[in-house]
């Protein structure tokens, strides 16, 4: 897309919800568009164990962070935490110069503010919508269609009209931006994340990690009110308590804003010897918790967020070959299919005999964590969203002169005098 010949493009990475390269996704779109010829600069908070220095070039790949405290204390906490953001994204954009083209990463939908201005000065606009914001607001708080609801949408509707092109994770966030957005088909591409199976791939399983029990079972990714950490303790308990399980041992691996409440709430239902939280840890670890693991957990619960939304840890244990008991959502369906077996949305009863009768089937827990890898590297593989993320760049990029690095930017339009 670039040519050899020619000038060589920059590209300017925007996130504000995780560090880079942790940040899976973000890493991949990075690497693919080094791959093409881009010179590729990231911003993005700085970790708090990981990615934590300010300045870093990770394989080409120019990556500038800042300190950014998580919000407390609900949405007051929300506005300290994006204000903080926003200055630093402007302060490194500054420093890092022209660019052709912006990729900004939600949520929060306020990064279209810096990439407004850096549209100013001749910049493309590319869209990364990971999360529907209007339905993270009405999934995590609960408080209904309120004015701040009103203004997370009058914000996406904002960033929409900024976009000169949206990348969408599925089918789903794509008619969003169609039938919300106003966006037309041929500027919607959809790339969806999948796991670098090259770097993310099982290793022996270590029986030690059952804890001596006969079976483990593994819930991986973020712990916050709508990721339904929750309904999975509570389905073990049933496990326990109404099927008479106690056969297995289960780890949680992940962190969030909802960590602590999960262990105290491990405590309260008396799964304390039963179920370990890990935290986050090192991608070794976790391959060899996902390669041990018999089952594997998703349960979210139906919101409007989580119905629409692909999630990762789907692909995760799907690389891994494990099984999937998941609630059935319309987007579960779709990565997953018959690597999954679905509990009826939010069922915590249904989804503990799912587990139960995966337990008690070895061939059908093979047989699902075949058809996973399968469809990872198949229809779901990272190869074909890197063709749409490059046909999404071409697409911004069309009949626009690169930037120069060492001057200002063309904008096509005359000089203020």
């Amino acid at each position: 897309m670039t040519g050899g010949a020619g000038p060589t493009r920059r590209a300017l990475i925007l996130v504000e919800n995780l560090s880079v390269p942790f940040d899976r996704r973000v890493w991949q779109e990075c690497t693919t568009l080094r791959d093409a010829g881009w010179e590729v600069h990231v911003i993005c908070p700085r970790g708090e164990k990981r990615d934590t220095e300010p300045e870093a070039v990770i394989d080409g790949v120019r990556i500038h962070r800042y300190p950014l405290r998580a919000a407390t204390g609900g949405p007051a906490g929300y506005l300290k935490e994006y204000g903080t953001a926003l200055w630093h994204t402007l302060r490194l954009a500054r420093a890092v110069g022209p660019v052709d083209v912006v990729h900004a990463c939600n949520p929060p939908d306020l990064l279209f503010l810096p990439a407004r201005w850096l549209k100013r000065r001749g910049a493309r606009f590319v869209f990364d919508q990971h999360d529907l914001v209007p339905e993270l607001y009405l999934s995590r708080f609960d408080r209904g269609e309120d004015l701040l609801y009103r203004a997370v949408c009058a914000l996406e509707r904002m960033t929409y009209r900024a976009a000169d092109v949206v990348l969408a994770t599925n089918e789903s966030y794509r008619d969003v931006a169609l039938r919300r957005g106003g966006r037309r088909p041929e500027d919607v591409f959809v790339v969806r994340s999948a796991p670098d199976v090259d770097r993310f791939h099982p290793v022996p399983p270590e029986p030690e990690l059952k804890r001596g029990k006969p079976h483990l079972l593994c819930y991986l990714g973020v712990m916050g009110p709508q990721d339904g950490v929750d309904y999975a303790l509570r389905a073990l308990a049933k496990l326990r308590d109404e099927l008479g399980r106690t056969d297995w041992h289960a780890v949680f691996v992940g962190s969030g804003d909802a960590f602590d409440a999960m262990v105290r709430l491990s405590r309260q239902l008396g799964l304390a010897d039963q179920v370990e939280f890990t935290g986050r840890i090192p991608d070794a670890d976790l391959a060899r918790y996902l390669s041990t693991a018999d089952v594997c957990l998703s349960p979210d619960p139906r919101n409007p967020l989580n119905d629409v939304s692909t999630m990762n840890k789907v692909l995760e244990y799907m690389v891994m070959g494990r099984p999937i008991v998941s609630f059935d959502l319309r987007e579960a369906r779709v990565s997953a299919g018959d690597a999954a077996v679905y509990a009826p949305a939010n069922d915590e009863g249904a989804f503990a005999g799912l587990v139960a009768r995966l337990l008690d089937d070895p061939e059908e827990r093979a047989r699902m964590g075949k058809t996973g890898q399968e469809r990872i590297g198949g229809e779901l593989a990272w190869r074909h969203s890197q063709e749409q993320l490059l046909a999404a760049y071409a697409a911004a990029c069309r009949d626009h002169s690169p930037v120069s690095a060492n001057g200002p930017a063309r904008t096509g339009r005359r000089p203020r005098r």
